[in-house]
């Protein structure tokens, strides 16, 4: 069966036609008989429907310092709306509690709930340092896969055990999650 590759609104190349397009519907195709469709095209707005070989992704665009943008991650703190300082003294830094900007602008991200944080404050301070520190985590690992694919004979055997996990989990990361196909409704159905 076939899954979708690409998802609505990604921006592709399109190889035959040599341009940038949007996907604007992705195109299940059915069969009789078979409960998934056996092929996806995709609507991409030039007058016919383009099969995912014929089309590539974006690539990631770097900052000069290998990060990708935006993820110039962050710890703020917030004052605690929900408890009085005298109320939380237990609390790592009484008053307020962590939230990680993922944004320039000082907002998108990560947030704790207030009673989440007050059962276990310790424990919603240290996800949130490693939230924040998951960018410069990823760029070591990152150095580390191209380090030892540079030379996978010279790299002791738990060094490249290390980068092939690393390599996986990179890959989970940039994986684009496929669009959901939604069936259409067949006449059957309807009645």
């Amino acid at each position: 069966m076939a899954k979708a590759v690409f998802q609505k609104n990604q921006k592709v190349w399109v190889e035959s036609v040599g341009a940038w397009a949007t996907i604007d519907r992705i195109v299940p195709i059915w069969a009789k008989g078979f409960d998934e469709p056996v092929r996806v095209t995709y609507d991409v707005g030039l007058g016919r429907e383009f099969h995912a070989h014929e089309l590539r992704p974006e690539d990631r665009v770097e900052d000069a310092d290998g990060a990708m943008p935006g993820e110039g991650w962050r710890l703020m703190r917030a004052k605690n709306k929900w408890q009085q300082e005298g109320d939380c003294a237990h609390h790592p830094f009484p008053g307020t509690y962590p939230i990680v900007v993922t944004d320039e602008a000082d907002w998108g991200g990560w947030r704790t709930p207030g009673a989440e944080y007050d059962r276990d404050p310790n424990k919603m301070e240290r996800q949130a340092r490693l939230i924040a520190s998951a960018p410069r985590l990823r760029a070591i690992a990152r150095e580390l896969v191209a380090m030892v694919s540079e030379a996978p004979e010279d790299a002791p055997p738990a060094v490249a055990e290390l980068a092939r996990r690393a390599a996986i989990i990179e890959r989970y990361v940039e994986e684009v999650p496929a669009a959901a196909v939604v069936a259409p409704q067949r006449e059957s159905d309807a009645a």
